[in-house]
């Protein structure tokens, strides 16, 4: 080797680096208009702190900007890390990709429409340090439209009937984790909704913790239909032999509908000597079918999940990581 050879220095990695003590993960779709602010916001709630930290910014398939907006971030502060999803996978892997890069003691998530306030952080994380493995948010003057409230708290209960754990709210995404408590989850978190739920489910600790709630800057984006394949995605993901006791169910229901209305037709027909046959024939044909087409759509979701699971597709694919 010659004296004026050069010498291959060796690339510095994430995992060279100390771990921070807090990780907050950021799902994000096309939030291009608020993720500066956002990024702001959080900083100045954890920079006055004693605390190291890093924001991971995961971009579910953005088209309007915000891989670019992260980029700028990224290129002035080395505490922001950020992914690019190849295309919209959904919240729920995005939240996968984050918690599986997170390296703090505390993993706080959130969404990034700005309806969480990130002046909440610290609250999140000091319950945590306080002893629990999950500070779960509960979003105090939610500001969602009763499209969206009432069919939350329908999926709420039927979350708390199914894990057993009486929290109130499931379904906010604003919460802090023991990283010890997620990471036994990671092979399921993605696959199926609801985070907290699944940590919850494998006995950690919890405490409520009261958020601010902001209205949403653009409409939602969950439709009707959206929150109902979420509740029959929460009927096959927590709770245990549904088409069992959905048949029973049905099974009980036809066979009382099925005798009350022959009752009813019998003493009909021998004091009026005219039963109206066809019209409750119909209604309890059309009941019945009713049920069945839950039933089917229930299988439907067990069924895509075998599919899934059959094929061993990827979750989501990256495009680009920073």
């Amino acid at each position: 080797m010659t004296g004026t050879e050069a010498v291959e220095t060796p690339r510095v990695t994430d995992a060279d680096l100390p771990a921070p003590d807090v990780s907050v993960v950021v799902t994000v779709f096309n939030e291009a208009a608020s993720v500066e602010e956002l990024y702001r916001r959080t900083i100045a709630a954890l920079d006055p702190g004693p605390r190291t930290f890093e924001l991971i910014f995961v971009d579910d398939g953005s088209t309007d900007g915000t891989f670019a907006a992260l980029e700028r971030l990224h290129g002035g502060d080395s505490r922001v890390r950020a992914v690019r999803f190849k295309r919209n996978f959904g919240q729920h892997p995005a939240m996968h990709a984050g918690l599986s890069r997170a390296r703090g003691d505390v993993v706080v998530t959130m969404d990034g429409d700005l309806q969480n306030q990130p002046e909440d952080i610290p609250r999140l994380v000091e319950a945590v340090e306080a002893g629990n493995d999950v500070a779960s948010g509960r979003r105090r003057g939610r500001k969602d439209p009763v499209g969206r409230s009432v069919p939350s708290r329908v999926i709420n209960g039927m979350l708390r009937r199914f894990t057993g754990v009486a929290i109130s709210d499931f379904g906010c995404a604003f919460n802090a984790y023991r990283r010890e408590a997620v990471e036994p989850m990671l092979g399921s978190i993605g696959k199926q909704k609801f985070t907290k739920a699944l940590v919850l489910s494998g006995g950690a600790s919890v405490v409520e913790v009261d958020v601010a709630h902001a209205p949403r800057r653009d409409a939602s984006r969950y439709s009707p239909l959206r929150l109902t394949r979420t509740a029959l995605h929460v009927l096959a993901g927590f709770w245990p032999q549904p088409i069992q006791w959905i048949g029973v169910l049905l099974g009980t229901v036809s066979s009382l509908l099925a005798l009350a209305l022959g009752i009813y037709g019998i003493v009909f027909w021998i004091g009026e000597s005219n039963f109206p046959g066809p019209l409750f024939g119909g209604v309890a044909v059309l009941f019945v079918l009713g049920i069945q087409g839950f039933i089917l759509a229930l299988i439907g979701e067990y069924l895509g999940r075998i599919q899934r699971d059959v094929e061993g597709r990827p979750m989501y694919t990256i495009d680009r990581e920073l």
